[in-house]
């Protein structure tokens, strides 16, 4: 069974940026676009583990720091030549609260 769990405000995630959510399963990065759109992927790059919320967004993707992949934050799928994909996590912006949908076995 999966909920919706409140992580933070709208405001506390900046604009073109990220905030790590911390769950029993590990780290989900939540990102915000410029359009005030909001995103949550795994913290992790499945090329080399980087921390995806210390990479750069841009549009509705993200870089990694470390070698330059660029994941798609609707889909988690690496974009151009690169092969991969990140997990996403659901996630809804209700009255400029941002929550995500987890299974009790990944909530914090």
């Amino acid at each position: 069974m999966a909920d919706w769990y409140e992580v933070c405000g709208l405001e506390d995630v900046p604009l073109r940026g990220s905030r790590i959510v911390k769950t029993g399963e590990g780290c989900i990065a939540l990102f915000r676009t410029a359009d005030n759109d909001v995103f949550a992927l795994d913290d992790k790059c499945p090329h080399k583990q980087g921390p995806l919320s210390q990479g750069i967004v841009h549009d509705r993707s993200v870089t990694c720091p470390l070698h330059g992949w660029v994941f798609s934050l609707e889909t988690g799928q690496a974009q151009g030549a690169d092969i991969g994909q990140v997990k996403t996590t659901p996630v809804r912006v209700i009255d400029g609260v941002v929550q995500i949908q987890l299974t009790e076995n990944t909530a914090a």
